[in-house]
């Protein structure tokens, strides 16, 4: 099963995509946001080019578990986008998801200027790897 993530900003959209066996996440692209509509057709575009059955989408709760305002906002992308592919389109917990993508970056020895334009298609590979990592998990618990 091959699975698409996004991680939703208020200027980009970073996309990540698994392997066909849906075992690693790996960054694929960066969209720079123009309008919903836009962000629709171009992640549509990629659901087709890369076959993908899901699309994941990080959702940004609160440190505390809260919905916040950021993750209502994705909430309402998410309904849109789903409205748009025709495949299944899924929140999934994101916090620390950023941070986490900034740690990566900067010890592979890249300043925060030179990676800032990939810095969010690393995000939502984190994301995506997150829940390759759970569905694993889960598999393997349930095939004991």
């Amino acid at each position: 099963m091959r699975v698409l993530a996004i991680d939703v900003g208020d200027r980009r959209v970073g996309v990540a995509i698994s392997d066909p066996l849906g075992h690693w996440a790996r960054p694929l692209t960066v969209i720079v946001r123009k309008s919903k509509e836009r962000d629709y057709e171009a992640i549509a575009g990629l659901v087709r080019e890369h076959e993908a059955d899901l699309v994941i989408v990080g959702h940004p709760l609160e440190l505390s578990g809260e919905v916040g305002p950021q993750a209502r906002r994705v909430e309402r992308y998410a309904a849109g986008l789903a409205a748009h592919l025709p495949v299944p389109v899924m929140l999934w917990d994101e916090r620390l998801s950023t941070a986490e993508a900034e740690r990566i970056l900067h010890e592979s020895g890249e300043t925060s200027r030179q990676y800032r334009g990939r810095l969010d298609a690393v995000a939502a590979a984190v994301i995506l790897q997150s829940y390759l990592n759970a569905v694993e998990e889960r598999e393997r618990s349930v095939g004991q």
